[in-house]
């Protein structure tokens, strides 16, 4: 059965992957560096690491598996899971792939040089309704597909 991890510390689509999940009766774990506030629900564990560099990440990849679900926005975890057959997609709901990891993975590092340089700001685009929307509808779609698989 699909598992649903999610890198919560930054992860705005939290309420929405609970709703998904317990409509499907999925196993979630919320993994995180500090406490958050979750649900109370059977099928919703969260899971607090230390602060250790990457010690979500760590987590998740050592317990993830083929076919589960992990929700991040992290590449570097992406690849990792990818690597251990997971579904892996960004809070708005666009896939990383085999095909697409590879892409993502250079875009970060060269962004990273940039910013490091003082070409370019951190500063991210805001997280939109339609974002929300757009993940929802992708994670109802991944779902449903797992299932039948």
């Amino acid at each position: 059965m699909t598992i649903i991890y999610i890198d919560a510390d930054a992860c705005p689509v939290k309420d929405e992957i609970y709703k998904v999940a317990g409509r499907h009766k999925l196993k979630t774990f919320v993994v995180s560096n500090s406490w958050l506030r979750i649900p109370q629900s059977p099928l919703i564990e969260q899971s607090v690491v230390d602060d250790g560099f990457d010690a979500a990440d760590d987590w998740i990849v050592d317990h993830v598996g083929e076919k589960d679900v992990v929700i991040t926005s992290d590449i570097p975890l992406a690849d990792r899971c990818l690597k251990k057959k997971a579904v892996v997609m960004g809070p708005t709901g666009k896939p990383f792939t085999e095909q697409s990891i590879g892409m993502a993975l250079a875009m970060r590092e060269l962004n990273t040089h940039l910013r490091d340089i003082g070409e370019i700001s951190g500063k991210n685009a805001a997280f939109s309704k339609k974002d929300r929307s757009n993940f929802l509808n992708i994670l109802e779609n991944t779902l449903q597909r797992l299932r039948k698989a």
